[in-house]
């Protein structure tokens, strides 16, 4: 998504009535070439459908429960009132709403037989900050949901980072890439080979494109992960408002076509 828009979105639609998740019909906008590209899907290896966003949803919920990146917006000073329960609802809230908006306008893969694990992809030239995809989604909610520090670590400092790290190491090819929103695998799905299906599946399109796939990582051992499916370290950017920083590293996966040509 673009980031920066969508915070300013995000409190500008926060007037209007929302609509349920489950209104509206259940068909994805996407471009033409990534359909083109989507017609033979690897076994194991699902796109989902808007029907399916509370699964999926709650998938990611399991697979960043303990995720440094994800609690930074719920662990704050003036929520130290809260219960271990209220935290993980509103954890699970915002998976299902940011779900839900990729369902709406980007690429949601599954691998593994019970959404052991899921891609939040946005396609090329795509992004999840107008505002209708905001009020279907539910993600205007958080202005109300998330704290005064939370709301100040999601829209003043987290997103505006992400967005303009992306714009600086992309350059021209930011809106003209494969991102990587979230991909996450739940604990009773690890070690099995479904985050690399997830992977390569939007990997292989990227490749017959042309196109670099980008992507943020809150944890360290993931590294190694993914510089085995072909993404190079780009650089490091840090969540700075709590006492602990939270550094994320951003990572660039160019097609093999121009790693082979030597050509960015």
């Amino acid at each position: 998504m673009d980031k920066s828009s969508f915070a300013a979105a995000i409190f500008i639609e926060s007037t209007k009535p929302a609509l349920s998740p489950n209104s509206g019909p259940s068909t994805l906008n996407r471009t033409d070439s990534v359909m083109a590209n989507l017609t033979t899907v690897p076994k194991d290896v699902r796109i989902l459908e808007l029907h399916e966003w509370k699964e999926a949803a709650l998938s990611l919920a399991e697979a960043f429960a303990e995720d440094h990146s994800c609690m930074y917006f719920l662990e704050t000073p003036d929520a130290a009132h809260w219960t271990k329960q209220q935290k993980w609802d509103l954890h699970l809230k915002m998976m299902e709403y940011i779900t839900y908006a990729h369902l709406l306008k980007g690429l949601v893969v599954s691998a593994g037989p019970n959404y052991d694990c899921v891609g939040l992809w946005m396609p090329p030239g795509e992004n999840m900050d107008d505002l209708l995809t905001i009020c279907r989604s539910g993600m205007w909610r958080l202005k109300w949901q998330l704290t005064a520090e939370g709301r100040k670590r999601f829209f003043d400092e987290f997103l505006p980072l992400l967005h303009d790290t992306k714009e600086q190491v992309l350059g021209d090819r930011d809106n003209d890439s494969w991102y990587l929103v979230y991909l996450g695998t739940r604990p009773s799905g690890r070690g099995k080979g479904y985050a690399r299906k997830v992977v390569e599946h939007v990997s292989r399109i990227a490749d017959a494109e042309g196109r670099a796939c980008y992507l943020e990582s809150s944890n360290a051992v993931n590294r190694i992960i993914y510089g085995r499916l072909g993404f190079d370290l780009a650089k490091h950017v840090y969540l700075q408002r709590a006492e602990e920083h939270v550094e994320l590293d951003i990572m660039v996966r160019k097609p093999v076509q121009a790693k082979a040509a030597n050509v960015d």
